[in-house]
């Protein structure tokens, strides 16, 4: 059964933000979702930055989906979206929809009230007047993306791509998001912490060399990946390496490298008979007591389950 998949198209609505998860979630054979662009009415829905969008569906495409995706759109902050789309999205998620809103498609999800005492993120540009229009929403400036099970937000439209990988991870595997993310030509994977934008400008041959670095570990994680390692490969001092990469990235470089190991973990689960121990060891993780122990905290569940349910899947 495919996943069915709805993009609401809103007036206003940023055009990267509308192509991005119909794009991601492209009905194809190798993709197990089904997806319509629908609006408020069947017609033509005006959009932002001079685009206007035909749209064959109504709100009657949200009794259908099993995931929703509210796409940014201009003005956010002076009023809500119209009430039949409010009711339409409430409803929705009563019948056990996800609700992921893409930029300042959030102010949507916050119009319903089903972000309240939810974290939440936005494009940075309006974090405040997220937080000041729904000040029962627990805003969060500084990540790409916020999973909150059954509602989810992400900020500007690159970060789109990212909540779209994160939940294609979820549904298929990593495997599935890898393959997604080399089509699109875009990062495999970038955590939701990471932070959205940094404040000050970053001189372009270093950052270069950070990312040929991760690039570097990203190819040898089952080898020793110290920070000093790390940092003699990208040519600067462990504390000038460990700063920096926190602020690219929002992480520490050893979190960074612990949650790569975990999903090349998973990939190995997905594609793989390898024992628990075998790919413990091809990791870098060491023993499967520590890959188990990795998987219960970051992904709440075993490495056998974990297997075993995309093995059901398949």
């Amino acid at each position: 059964m495919p996943h069915h998949v709805a993009v609401l198209v809103l007036e206003g609505a940023k055009p990267l933000d509308v192509g991005i998860p119909a794009q991601v979630f492209t009905t194809r054979a190798s993709m197990p979702y089904e997806v319509r662009v629908c609006g408020a009415a069947p017609g033509l829905v005006t959009g932002g930055d001079g685009l206007a969008y035909h749209v064959a569906h109504g709100l009657e495409a949200l009794d259908w989906a099993d995931i929703v995706f509210v796409p940014g759109y201009r003005h956010p902050d002076r009023e809500d979206p119209p009430r039949s789309v409010v009711e339409a999205l409430v409803a929705a998620h009563g019948r056990g929809a996800r609700l992921a809103a893409i930029s300042t498609g959030a102010f949507a999800l916050a119009a319903t009230g089903l972000l309240d005492g939810r974290r939440a993120t936005t494009h940075w540009h309006y974090t405040r007047a997220l937080a000041a229009r729904h000040p029962l929403v627990r805003v969060d400036p500084n990540v790409l993306f916020v999973d909150e099970g059954s509602v989810l937000t992400s900020a500007g439209a690159a970060s789109g791509i990212d909540l779209c990988l994160h939940i294609l991870r979820g549904d298929l595997g990593v495997a599935a998001s890898h393959h997604a993310a080399r089509r699109l030509v875009a990062a495999p994977y970038r955590s939701g912490g990471q932070a959205q934008y940094v404040p000050r400008s970053v001189p372009e041959p270093l950052g270069e060399r950070f990312a040929a670095t991760r690039e570097w570990a990203l190819h040898r994680l089952g080898e020793p990946l110290t920070l000093d390692i790390l940092a003699r490969r990208a040519g600067v001092s462990a504390r000038t390496f460990s700063r920096r990469f926190v602020e690219e990235t929002g992480c520490t470089p050893l979190q960074w490298v612990m949650r790569a190991r975990v999903d090349l973990a998973r990939e190995l689960l997905e594609r793989s008979q390898l024992s628990v121990e075998q790919i413990a060891a091809d990791t870098g993780l060491g023993t499967g007591a520590n890959l188990r122990l990795h998987f219960q905290r970051i992904l709440g569940t075993t490495p056998t389950e974990y297997r075993r349910t995309f093995t059901r899947d398949a």
